[in-house]
């Protein structure tokens, strides 16, 4: 089972091999993943919004940023969120499995996001290794929260520009802070797969979401965490 979640945040079609191998997907890639939306459809009412993910969003398009969800859902399961976190009148699009070829760690979704958005300069926020491997291979710095079960030493090692351990510290630290030096912020994007979503407790192999913005750094960080 750890071994399994080390990998959440991958699509299944990277999943499979990650944790099986080649022989695994290719005996039985196909079954798996039916397998596992089956089971997921079972347990998605299980699922249930992060505590800030809805105000974050609405903070956003607050502060003029242009907000994409970008996944790599299935559009049945995207429309469930959608409707859960309470944002489909709020953003302005979003993608699905029908948009991209690969999953993370692969950019795919990344670059798809970024053009719906009209903008290739935005920070990623996601809560795992694989949306900052993602991130890097789309040219975007990573802020990560540790709500998908990596502790921040991990998300700093493989290369997260910040981490935060929520959604509401997210905003009060960064966005709050910005917005007392009244500071502009640049058009971005959210990806939204379980950065804003808790997880059926028995399903292990549930994509997560993400969400990609342009922040500015705190009074103490005079760092730009995006050029």
């Amino acid at each position: 089972m750890w071994r399994v979640h080390r990998h959440i945040g991958q699509g299944g079609d990277q999943l499979v091999t990650a944790v099986g191998g080649e022989d695994a997907e290719r005996e039985h890639g196909d079954s798996l993943r039916d397998a596992s939306r089956e089971e997921f459809g079972r347990l998605r009412a299980e699922c249930a919004p992060l505590e800030g993910a809805h105000d974050l969003v609405v903070e956003l398009k607050h502060r003029g940023l242009v907000v994409v969800l970008a996944s790599s859902s299935r559009q049945d399961d995207l429309d469930y969120f959608l409707d859960e976190l309470e944002v489909r009148d709020v953003v302005d699009g979003w993608t699905t499995a029908d948009d991209v070829e690969r999953t993370k760690p692969h950019p795919d979704v990344i670059h798809v996001a970024l053009a719906k958005a009209g903008t290739d300069d935005a920070v990623m926020v996601g809560d795992s290794r694989w949306d900052i491997e993602a991130a890097s291979n789309a040219g975007l710095e990573t802020v990560c929260v540790i709500t998908g079960g990596w502790s921040e030493q991990e998300l700093r090692d493989h290369g997260a520009a910040a981490v935060f351990e929520s959604l509401v510290e997210l905003q009060r630290r960064r966005l709050d802070a910005a917005a007392a030096r009244d500071q502009r912020f640049e058009a971005g994007f959210i990806l939204l797969t379980g950065t804003g979503i808790v997880p059926p407790s028995d399903f292990s192999l549930q994509e997560h979401d993400e969400v990609t913005i342009r922040i500015d750094p705190p009074p103490d960080d005079p760092t730009p965490l995006a050029e």
